[in-house]
């Protein structure tokens, strides 16, 4: 153990001098003894990873609503293929993978019930009370909403940490703190201002907003764009919504296709899909690589704050393969999460959160003691903060088994 906590990675090569270093950590905001068996940075994978939001990922929906079958990926499965891409990258490029990892196993913590349909509806029905984004609700859950400890709200993790999983995407303010523009996940324009949750949290503990974050966080970042192109469309060819001859033009994806058809004629599809998917996947991965070891020696950071300070990330995508990213989810964008049978479903999700939204802003006694207690007579934004973190906490099955105990009517969602 002495050799990890000493600088050794897991493949045996000395963590680079771009990496963070444990040793060198910021700390917690709240103090805490140090582990004598494992680095800041293992605490905070170990500490996510045993927390309640981590579970409720099991039956959370990624693209396809979780009893579709049993193949289509939820936010959980989703999550782990990130932090395996995420480990992968920090170990080829010598940064540390246990960060690396808990970036990527941490990520989607925020995310509400139903995917960006439920982010949706709740943004839409908080727009008048401080907003909502799941970047920000993550930060919310791993420093306030998790209830573990005697000592403290939250998972208590460390700055490192705490910096990835707000600043993943980027900075986002100017030096003088003044918020940057910035796009949601579906690639919206969002307003210029720090969400809620984070702009709370910077008020107590400063984050650096105005950086970019670590190289760890940037591999997380890179990590989950790979998964999300591979992997959405595995889902999308299993489901029907698409059928491989449509990706004959797709940046990337296309060329995969044809040398696996040309290699393998007749494949039967199930093999063909995991092939391509399974290229893609390294190719992307080979890419970044590539592109980032080229920066490094090209920048030559001395230290992670030495990556913040630069004007360029210094773990990316090769221009090529921007272009393939850009394209694949220009393609999944259209045929998979925009497609009719998708787009009815999350029609009615968003009405079912809507309608979960009034019903516990009207009636807080609906919820648990434990959430409505104290919301009689509040102010309204304080009800609305609490009514969107109770029903962004929910997993897909137990926002149908709310809305069936509210309602007299809840849609299928098939």
């Amino acid at each position: 153990m002495a050799r990890r906590l000493d600088g050794i990675g897991f493949g045996g090569e000395p963590r680079a001098p771009h990496a963070a270093d444990p040793g060198l950590s910021r700390g917690r905001l709240v103090p805490e003894p140090e582990s004598p068996t494992r680095t800041p940075f293992q605490r905070d994978r170990d500490r996510i990873i045993h927390s309640t939001a981590f579970r409720r990922l099991a039956h959370k929906t990624q693209v396809f609503l979780y009893h579709e079958g049993d193949h289509f990926r939820t936010r959980l499965t989703h999550t782990i293929e990130v932090a395996q891409i995420a480990r992968a990258l920090a170990r080829a490029l010598r940064l540390d993978e246990d960060l690396a990892e808990a970036l990527a196993l941490g990520h989607d913590l925020g995310h509400t019930p139903f995917g960006h349909a439920g982010e949706r509806a709740l943004a839409r029905a908080m727009a008048g009370f401080g907003g909502f984004d799941h970047n920000a609700q993550t930060l919310r859950i791993v420093t306030s909403l998790e209830r573990r400890y005697a000592g403290f709200d939250g998972l208590n993790l460390s700055w490192e940490t705490l910096e990835g999983l707000v600043k993943h995407n980027g900075p986002l303010t100017d030096r003088e703190g003044r918020p940057l523009g910035r796009r949601d996940a579906e690639g919206h324009a969002v307003a210029a201002e720090l969400p809620y949750a984070i702009r709370v949290y910077q008020e107590r503990h400063d984050l650096g907003l105005w950086s970019r974050p670590g190289a760890e966080a940037q591999a997380a970042a890179l990590a989950d764009d790979i998964a999300y192109d591979a992997h959405d469309i595995d889902d999308g060819l299993r489901a029907g919504l698409i059928v491989p001859d449509q990706l004959e033009g797709v940046p990337l994806a296309g060329e995969i296709l044809r040398d696996v058809r040309s290699r393998h004629p007749g494949l039967d599809l199930g093999r063909l899909i995991q092939e391509v998917t399974r290229r893609l996947i390294t190719r992307m991965v080979e890419g970044v690589i590539g592109e980032s070891l080229a920066r490094i020696d090209r920048l030559a950071p001395a230290s992670s704050d030495a990556v913040r300070a630069l004007d360029v990330d210094l773990v990316a995508f090769p221009a090529e393969i921007v272009e393939a990213d850009r394209g694949i989810k220009a393609f999944l964008y259209r045929h998979v999460y925009r497609s009719a049978s998708v787009m009815g479903v999350m029609r009615d999700a968003e009405a079912v959160v809507e309608d979960l939204f009034s019903a516990y802003m009207h009636r807080p006694d609906a919820m648990p003691a434990e959430w409505g207690e104290g919301l009689e007579g509040c102010g309204p934004e304080r009800r609305a903060r609490r009514v969107a973190d109770y029903i962004a906490g929910m997993t897909d099955r137990f926002a149908l088994i709310e809305h069936r105990r509210l309602f007299d009517a809840t849609p299928e969602l098939r």
